[in-house]
């Protein structure tokens, strides 16, 4: 025998209730239609489902038993209900997004705790790669948002591109560094230390190369490359080795009083700090709002590290 589910349904509310009025009031259905869907359940099954007389209603043990499954279905409908809900305003979902390493683990990892301790039932799904292997997920529907910096779009790339922080690299040393002694260091000074390089990929390694040769170096001395940026951070911390480092993640890193920036200007890399996504892609509200923070928390941070920028890389 079928039984139609909204039959049951209909009967769990009666009887968590314990009127039809109720009931129907319940699930927003007129009376008349949940006495006759009643009425016709019972004709279907050929056995009572209440118990005649009683107010409020009390159902036989055969009613109580089918209402225990319509009682389910109920619950297991309002809990997708609530599920698109949370969708809709983006309380829920999966964020998928990548970025450059650097920038990941200085700035943004901060960020994501932010925006969870807001949105707890929001999941983030983090890749590390540089704009190349970034543009290719994008296009593969493998991440939804990137996070990097790059220079220009070509045209009809199918992308979208936010700025969220103009480029500015820094010379990065240890606090300790004997350079940071001299009054007015000179670039043929940085010529005199090692290097740390950094990965491979990395829009830096061409900035740390434009850099030397505009310096007058001839080669480089690289004593370490290819680290993480705390394999980077503690590598540092224990020799006189230089590297270049976005002047953001030598400011996220100032309260660990470890690394810090030369007071040599360098030039500009043309190329800015970004959220990045493909311009067909589906509207997600959980995404949306993920990088609605991220841009909220730059513009927070803009007028800070300008003034970090100024007070101690150049001085105020």
């Amino acid at each position: 025998m079928k039984i139609d589910e909204r039959h049951l349904v209909q009967l769990a509310a009666v009887v968590k209730t314990g009127g039809v009025t109720e009931g129907a009031a319940l699930l927003g259905l007129s009376q008349p239609a949940v006495s006759r869907t009643l009425s016709m359940l019972e004709a279907r099954i050929g056995e009572p489902l209440f118990i005649k007389g009683r107010r409020p209603l009390q159902p036989t043990p055969l009613g109580r038993a089918l209402a225990d499954h319509g009682q389910t279905m109920l619950s297991a409908s309002r809990k997708a209900s609530d599920v698109v809900e949370s969708f809709r305003v983006g309380r829920s979902g999966v964020v998928r997004v990548g970025g450059t390493p650097f920038f990941m683990d200085a700035l943004i990892a901060g960020m994501v705790a932010e925006f969870q301790n807001l949105h707890p039932d929001v999941r983030i799904d983090q890749t590390y790669g540089y704009f190349p292997d970034l543009r290719a997920a994008l296009n593969a529907d493998q991440i939804d948002l990137a996070i990097c910096p790059i220079d220009i779009l070509d045209e009809g790339s199918g992308l979208e591109f936010q700025q969220i922080l103009p480029g500015r690299n820094v010379i990065a040393c240890r606090v300790t560094h004997p350079l940071l002694l001299k009054r007015r260091p000179q670039p043929a000074h940085l010529l005199d230390f090692p290097w740390v390089a950094p990965p491979p990929g990395s829009p830096l390694l061409t900035d740390l190369r434009s850099m030397l040769l505009s310096f007058g170096a001839t080669e480089v001395k690289i004593r370490y490359s290819g680290g993480s940026l705390m394999s980077v951070v503690h590598y540092m911390k224990a020799a006189d080795a230089l590297t270049i480092m976005p002047h953001s993640v030598v400011f996220a890193l100032r309260n660990e009083k470890s690394i810090t920036a030369l007071p040599v200007p360098i030039p500009h890399p043309e190329r800015a700090l970004g959220l990045l996504k493909r311009s067909d892609a589906p509207r997600t509200p959980a995404v949306d709002h993920f990088a609605r923070h991220i841009r909220t928390g730059f513009d927070n941070l803009k007028h800070l590290i300008k003034r970090h920028e100024q007070s101690v890389v150049w001085g105020s």
